[in-house]
């Protein structure tokens, strides 16, 4: 069994690798992706890359949000929606902790509440709140939170859920954060069954008139069997990243992700960062380690978190 600290490192490379790793192949339908075997940091010759100007190995902005958010969680030793806004502000107005330095593959929504918060919205207010803004930007980044967290389940919950508000303020997206962040502590404290215990905890937490028990119960539904289809839906993200992690080791895990095609990079992440998480450092290839560009960004920030873990 891996210990702790290589659980922690699994988390957050895990991560890093698996958005890497699906950057190319995102916006293909299932079909298109190459046999399980062959994907890779660079796809197999004839494949139309997406994002073809990025060098293989790079991270998209699912990593560089998970970044920003362990860095203000380091540096403010607490969950602070406002440090974090303005991390979020200065990678995606600088490029900060994206590798070069460069921004790219930004979601709509995530877009839009960075553009309110720059011109002065409260950043509990950024995140649209409809119907139509569900994506899966705010449960991409969140993981960093269950790696850093001390606290008892009911803070865990209510941070996983703010931080969802600065890009993506509807509640069904905020209750998706909190049930993976669960799964991550379950998974880290070595728990059986995770999933389901971390299920079983967020129905005791939620009270069964809430709105969040509504979200979590009817349009979240938990208990189902994993399955998804690789969307940018933040349901469908969730469930298909569990589907992914039940198909065996770290690798298995991102290439299974990725063969759901569509939203590549976020399925793999989101997926990729629980199975390193649950397998540890050494489940991942050192081939995939070794070639993850911006080694000199995370490497920082994890040593420190190691050292708060």
């Amino acid at each position: 069994m891996p210990t702790r600290q290589e659980r922690l490192e699994g988390g957050l490379i895990g991560l890093l690798v698996g958005d890497a790793l699906g950057v190319p192949y995102e916006f293909h339908e299932p079909e298109q992706i190459p046999p399980l075997a062959q994907i890779d940091y660079t796809p197999p010759a004839g494949f139309s890359r997406a994002h073809s100007s990025t060098p293989p190995g790079t991270w998209s902005d699912d990593g560089a949000q998970a970044l920003c958010l362990l860095d203000s969680l380091l540096q403010c030793g607490a969950f602070n929606p406002t440090d974090f806004g303005q991390r979020l502000l200065r990678w995606y107005r600088q490029g900060y902790l994206a590798v070069d330095g460069r921004v790219f593959d930004v979601g709509i929504q995530t877009s839009r509440a960075l553009d309110a918060l720059y011109d002065g919205a409260d950043p509990l207010d950024a995140g649209p709140t409809e119907e139509s803004a569900l994506g899966n930007g705010s449960l991409m980044r969140v993981l960093p939170l269950a790696l850093w967290h001390r606290g008892p389940d009911t803070s865990l919950v209510a941070d996983a859920q703010t931080q969802s508000r600065l890009t993506h303020g509807h509640l069904r997206a905020r209750v998706c954060c909190a049930l993976y962040v669960l799964w991550a502590r379950r998974i880290l404290d070595d728990v059986a069954n995770p999933w389901e215990a971390a299920v079983a905890t967020l129905r005791a937490l939620y009270p069964s008139s809430s709105p969040e028990r509504d979200e979590f119960e009817t349009n979240i539904r938990p208990d189902e069997p994993p399955g998804g289809h690789g969307t940018g839906y933040v349901v469908d993200a969730l469930h298909s990243a569990r589907w992914a992690v039940s198909q065996g080791d770290y690798e298995a895990a991102v290439r299974a992700a990725i063969a759901l095609g569509r939203d590549t990079d976020t399925t793999a992440c989101i997926a990729g960062g629980i199975a390193g998480l649950r397998d540890g450092l050494g489940a991942i290839p050192q081939r995939w380690r070794d070639a993850l560009r911006g080694q000199d960004l995370y490497a920082p920030l994890l040593d420190a978190l190691l050292a708060v873990g």
